[in-house]
């Protein structure tokens, strides 16, 4: 009796939570995009008020990034870092627990506009809401990681919810704070969001004004207080990133794509079965098209910049998921008519797609890290017993760039360098045990072993139909003038993929 009256109320919430979970626990490392927020998280744990040992200073990043989403992840993570601390655990386990707080965080804004959602549409477009949200990989995947969007994603979901709910001002001002101190992009949001409830007379201008800049303010006012204290200088770390994206242009170094990417290949990817039926629910319930249409032009202003990434548009996710869990119950709900059972059989079809499309994608994802594994090897294979003297590892940029933060790291006699620009020809003459890199040959080490990443998907006549090919990614290599490391065993490298 006491389990129902739980899960009534939070079985949905367990369902998801245990999916996101699941993607920690099998992938916890992360990538250079993290890489701001992750290891902001392990200088606020470990190093607290010791400034100068914190990563940014030395490793400062293209642009700036705020350390307010990185203080709330590690202040609600901290009571398992003391657990662990009393423990004696590794330090890895540290990056579990801020990427599973940072989820809990997601998960909970989620929840927020999910109850909005029953309370406008109905218990049944709620269900269909969490299913098509189960099967969707990269929302549940992304939301316990560290990304500027991430953090900005857990505010817009309040937007959303406060925008069903009818307190307009409220969904404002939560994007104002997004804005401000997470992602300034998220003023595509604002615009078309604000127009929209000004032209429906949902708000009247002079309220917005002196609602919403007194909001602003004080957000600018928030960020440059603790950001420029972190960083050392005065500091609004997202104006610096509005400068450089859209001012300067210069997010397009890091490649371009055409303007209808998003829509021909992100959306597809993010949503699933979703696309489609987001596209019917406009068309089925009328009451959609104005949650719809400004998210729409969120995308169609997004895609102006060339510079595109699939995260950059998952807040979108949550609003096509209403618009798709209406179209999913009008369908069940007529499945026994004619025309709506034709439909009722091909979204069954497309959700089973869906589900085969993100097994693949999780399988592909979960070898995607290759570095994170690497080290982690290293640590296994190479511990000295009774060996007390110190064993550099250098790790070069593609190795921290994919996988390895100092969350991976162990404990003395275990050193680290991440040293840039080091010329190849000039290993043999530093004193590295090891190197993490990606280069197969470095003269004065010996290749110890490697490490394979996801290359490709190969489609196949005969089961399975798809393959994932994977190749060497990572080389771990040794000093050959350590006794110590050439004396012991290790699997070597393999140059087949």
């Amino acid at each position: 009796m006491a389990s129902s009256t739980f899960l009534e109320p939070y079985g949905y919430d367990l369902l998801l939570g245990s999916i996101a979970a699941f993607y920690v626990i099998m992938v916890p490392y992360t990538k250079v995009e993290e890489s701001f927020n992750v290891q902001a998280m392990h200088d606020i744990l470990y190093h607290r008020h010791y400034l100068d040992g914190y990563d940014h200073l030395e490793f400062s990043g293209v642009v700036p990034r705020t350390f307010i989403g990185a203080l709330l992840v590690s202040t609600l993570a901290s009571p398992f870092i003391l657990a662990m601390n009393l423990l004696h655990l590794p330090k890895i386990y540290g990056l579990y627990a801020v990427r599973m707080a940072l989820g809990c965080i997601i998960l909970s804004t989620l929840r927020f506009f999910r109850l909005q959602v029953k309370d406008k549409f109905g218990n049944q477009v709620e269900a269909f809401f969490v299913i098509l949200t189960a099967l969707q990989f990269h929302l549940l995947f992304y939301c316990t990681r560290p990304l500027p969007n991430i953090l900005a994603f857990g505010v817009v979901n309040l937007a959303y919810g406060y925008w069903l709910k009818g307190n307009f001002y409220a969904a404002l001002n939560c994007l104002i704070f997004a804005t401000v101190i997470f992602r300034c992009d998220m003023l595509l949001l604002l615009g078309p969001l604000g127009l929209t409830l000004l032209l429906t007379k949902s708000i009247s201008l002079w309220e917005t004004l002196k609602r919403c800049i007194g909001v602003a303010l004080l957000c600018i006012g928030l960020t440059i207080l603790v950001d420029s204290i972190l960083w050392k200088r005065i500091l609004w770390p997202e104006f610096e990133v509005f400068w450089f994206n859209s001012v300067l242009n210069r997010s397009s170094e890091w490649g371009t794509h055409s303007f209808h990417w998003y829509f021909t290949s992100a959306l597809p990817r993010l949503l699933l079965v979703a696309y489609p039926l987001f596209l019917l629910g406009v068309l089925l319930d009328r009451r959609v098209l104005s949650f719809v249409l400004p998210v729409f032009f969120f995308i169609v202003l997004y895609s102006k910049l060339p510079h595109k990434e699939l995260r950059f548009i998952i807040s979108s996710v949550p609003i096509f998921n209403l618009s798709a869990a209406i179209a999913a119950t009008r369908i069940y709900n007529n499945r026994r008519k004619t025309l709506w059972k034709l439909l009722y059989f091909v979204m069954l079809g497309l959700l089973l797609i869906s589900l085969g499309c993100t097994i693949i994608t999780f399988m592909a994802s979960y070898e995607n890290y290759p570095s994170g594994h690497a080290l982690k090897d290293l640590h296994q294979i190479g511990h000295l017993p009774n060996n007390t003297n110190e064993q550099w590892v250098h790790i070069d940029p593609f190795s921290a760039m994919n996988g390895i933060s100092r969350f991976c790291e162990n404990k003395l006699p275990w050193r680290y360098s991440k040293e840039e620009e080091i010329p190849l020809e000039e290993f043999r003459h530093r004193n590295f045990t090891y190197l993490i890199n990606e280069h197969p040959t470095v003269d004065g080490f010996k290749c110890l072993f490697t490490t394979n990443g996801f290359s490709r998907i190969r489609l196949q006549i005969g089961f399975p139909l798809v393959l994932l090919v994977k190749e060497p990614k990572v080389y771990i290599h040794g000093n050959i003038k350590n006794k110590d490391v050439m004396h012991r065993n290790w699997p070597g490298c393999s140059q087949l993929s």
